[in-house]
């Protein structure tokens, strides 16, 4: 070990060696040392996050006059850098550390308080300082909150809505034409494009409400509960003020909590959300599934349609082109209803006061939250704004689709409309051929009975 490359820092177990350039102390680095377990440091988002909340602390002890002005501002300051994406290579710990986050809080302290002491020209203490009135145990699941708040808000929800716009836009569009329905993907009854799409477009605006609707939740703040909820330490009015501040500055509802021994021992809110990102999981899959059938072939299979080609689809058959946009899309759902059962395996770890699962659940949570946001644009953008409709594939299924016969139930009865059907079925006809000599109705009455398009509007006349 070269003296030039490293540093000795000391903390209450005693030296250590750091980093030359790292700028972070001990605390750290024996958070590194003890957690080798996946290689991935936290999520940036996450990294952001605490420099907001740490920077927000300082404002609010500055104004609660508990932090000498210059200190707060040297910390608020250097906070905010952390905040806008800077010196997140100084952030090694694993996410998988100690349960409670309390490595990454202690390595936020040391990176503000070192940046600090130099824009200050004086020292400024990671815990005496950047730490006032805080404890590990309230500031990650507020970190976390944040983070997750400002994903689901700026990024998430707008990709929803987005999504919704493109399907409905393409809806209208194509209303006009009529397609074989199909029931356990066996030919059904007639169904406009436009009321297939319209399906879609109601999926995703539910899926977008009921995430909005968990929002208010996900966004109660446990700052000012400190140790273990009774706000030990810190100023009564903290946690209110911090909340509002991020609030202002972020744009979402943040506000502190109602009860602080909820907030530090439970994740229920992380769990709802979740909760609700997987059940956009599930109706993001089930779009892009819809797709990859309707695109099937283009000759042995559906062919109702014609995704945009994107890129070869094989190494050795040429000309081959795969729905690559939704088979991603889905693969990207999988991972989200994956990391839901591990959040929820995360939320009934809160052992009496504290919980302690919250890296895993915070990098889970905002994982999904990205897959989604980004699922959700590209399916939009790649793959739904620009499929092409094959007419022709879609008239000659619903000419040759016998179960049209539905629709002559209530004039010739079930049992002979079954019978018309298998024979229609059998000898590759039109059922309005078999049904024209198979009953006493004229040709002009069953074309009206049996036109597809007409059919679409269901009821009775």
């Amino acid at each position: 070990m070269s003296e030039q490359n490293y540093r000795t820092e000391r903390d209450s177990m005693g030296e250590l060696q750091v980093p030359a350039d790292a700028l972070y102390g001990a605390q750290t680095q024996r958070a590194v040392a003890n957690f080798p377990i996946s290689g991935q440091p936290l999520p940036d988002s996450l990294i952001q996050a605490l420099g907001r909340v740490k920077a927000a602390c300082a404002r609010v002890n500055a104004e609660l006059n508990l932090l000498e002005a210059d200190i707060a501002d040297a910390i608020f300051t250097s906070a905010m850098e952390i905040a806008e994406g800077s010196h997140s290579a100084h952030f090694p710990v694993d996410v998988f550390q100690t349960g409670s986050g309390t490595s990454s809080n202690m390595n936020a302290n040391e990176v503000i308080a070192h940046l600090a002491s130099s824009r200050l020209g004086r020292p400024v203490h990671p815990n005496d300082h950047v730490n006032m009135g805080q404890s590990s145990n309230d500031v990650f699941p507020t970190a976390m909150a944040v983070a997750a708040g400002i994903a689901v808000h700026d990024r998430l929800l707008p990709a929803l809505r987005h999504l919704g716009q493109i399907i409905r836009t393409r809806a209208e569009e194509l209303d006009g034409i009529t397609k074989t329905g199909r029931t356990h993907l066996m030919d059904a009854m007639p169904i406009r494009l436009g009321q297939e799409l319209g399906g879609w477009a109601s999926q995703v605006s539910h899926a977008a409400e009921r995430i909005e609707g968990s929002l208010p939740r996900l966004a109660a703040l446990p700052i000012g509960g400190t140790a273990v909820g009774t706000g030990i330490n810190t100023h009564p009015e903290f946690g209110p003020r911090v909340a509002k501040l991020l609030a202002r500055e972020t744009g979402v509802f943040f506000r502190d909590t109602y009860n602080y021994f909820e907030g530090l021992s439970s994740q229920d809110a992380s769990v709802e959300m979740s909760g609700q990102m997987k059940a956009a999981a599930v109706m993001l899959m089930k779009i892009s599934n819809d797709l990859r059938w309707m695109n099937s072939g283009p000759l042995a299979g559906l062919g109702e349609i014609a995704l945009p080609a994107l890129q070869p689809g094989s190494s050795i058959m040429p000309g081959k082109v795969n729905p690559v946009i939704p088979e991603a899309v889905a693969m990207g759902c999988a991972q989200v209803i994956g990391n839901d059962t591990a959040i929820t395996v995360g939320g009934q770890s809160g052992n009496f006061q504290l919980n302690v699962m919250l890296p895993m659940i915070a990098r889970n949570l905002l994982e999904s939250s990205e897959l989604l946001a980004n699922g959700a644009r590209v399916l939009a953008d790649k793959a739904i704004a620009g499929f092409t409709v094959n007419e022709e594939n879609l008239r000659e299924a619903l000419d040759r689709n016998p179960i049209l016969i539905t629709a002559l139930n209530r004039v010739i009865g079930y049992e002979q409309g079954a019978a018309i059907a298998k024979q229609a079925y059998a000898e590759a006809r039109p059922v309005l051929e078999v049904a024209l000599e198979q009953t006493d109705l004229t040709e002009e009455e069953l074309r009206k009975l049996l036109d597809p398009a007409r059919l679409t509007y269901g009821g009775l006349e």
